[in-house]
């Protein structure tokens, strides 16, 4: 899944010369965070267990904790920089410069380029030529309008992009064939096309929330052939559940949304979701046997809508421990039999 980091970009008391190493160190970190709101952009770093690198590419030797010690990384360059950046061990920072262009004299060895905050409006074709080892490219917050279609090719081994806050109209197209997660969300999206994603054999997240896409944007078979663990399509325009996301995924968080109906064919073909986000929507109903399509859910936020009566069905999902009602129209909570002593079912703040 994706993780969670505070909206601090960097660790309070950290100096410029630390700032590259702590961007490593982050980008490597292990962890299991629970689905977030995202608020600034290092709520990524804590990612879904995915290593930078491998262990040889980062250290040249054998990594028993399968994190690579960063003691034993030996910086590859020193003197290639672009003006102005901070460059240190394969971290590549150019961060709030004012840049208008991607930079040259990017080292070929650079796993991290970091070109948030600046007044980047176009990726070229040559623009990331040579850097054949890059993990993590980071442009957000810029003014992004253009990408040349051949801009990403020489980003062979790119895991990461994240491209959220530009001025973006469509989904970048060519994406890495090595993509794992993709945020673009807060951009001027309105259309997912057919065959836009073709390719992505390794994806595992997608965060395309903040764009102002309907369901009529979304493509019959934009997603096919998608293996997808998560996605987050929130403050969007949408008045129902897409139709044909990934059956893949674990987690789908369509919250501040316009929905205002689940209905029985809504949920069909995600059997395999343990968490699923409902909440700030409008939904007035949940067709009886909606829910029984989830088998496997674990966390239900329906919080902040206009239901008048809890959801029926819920009792039959065997696996289910967290449900947020709150902030709806119920007046009268039903009584849960048979509730396991694990379910635990928010009424808060519920409307007389």
């Amino acid at each position: 899944m994706c993780g969670v980091l505070s909206e601090e970009r960097f660790l309070p008391g950290t100096t410029s010369t630390m700032r590259p190493l702590w961007l490593l160190a982050a980008l490597l970190a292990l962890g299991q965070a629970l689905p977030f709101e995202q608020k600034g952009f290092w709520d990524f770093a804590l990612d879904d267990g995915l290593l930078m690198m491998n262990d040889e590419e980062a250290s040249g030797a054998e990594s028993t904790s399968g994190v690579p010690d960063l003691d034993a990384l030996t910086p590859t360059f020193s003197s290639m920089c672009p003006f102005g950046c901070h460059c240190h061990l394969r971290v590549v920072q150019c961060s709030d410069l004012g840049l208008k262009t991607v930079p040259k004299e990017v080292s070929p060895d650079t796993t991290l380029l970091d070109l948030q905050n600046n007044d980047i409006s176009e990726l070229r074709k040559d623009d990331f030529k040579g850097l054949q080892h890059l993990y993590a490219l980071v442009l957000v917050n810029n003014k992004i309008t253009k990408i040349h279609e051949k801009a990403f090719s020489p980003l062979r081994k790119l895991q990461k992009l994240y491209i959220s806050k530009n001025h973006l109209v469509e989904i970048p197209p060519n994406l890495p064939s090595s993509l794992v997660e993709l945020r673009i969300h807060d951009n001027r999206i309105r259309k997912v096309p057919k065959g836009v994603f073709s390719g992505l054999r390794n994806m595992n997240c997608i965060e395309m929330g903040g764009n102002p896409l309907e369901n009529s944007g979304f493509e019959p078979g934009a997603f096919d052939g998608l293996k997808l663990n998560y996605l987050r399509i929130s403050e969007a325009k949408l008045t129902g559940i897409p139709k044909d996301l990934p059956e893949t995924l674990n987690e789908l968080h369509l919250d501040h949304n316009k929905i205002q109906a689940i209905e029985l064919e809504d949920l069909l073909r995600y059997s395999k979701l343990y968490r699923l986000g409902l909440g700030h929507n409008q939904i007035r109903m949940i067709e009886n046997g909606s829910l029984s399509f989830l088998p496997t859910l674990r966390e239900l936020h329906l919080d902040n809508n206009k239901l008048s009566r809890v959801p029926a069905g819920l009792p039959d999902l065997k696996l289910l421990q967290v449900v947020y009602l709150h902030s709806n129209n119920i007046t009268k909570p039903a009584t849960f039999r048979c509730v396991t002593d694990r379910l635990a079912i928010q009424f808060g703040n519920y409307k007389k």
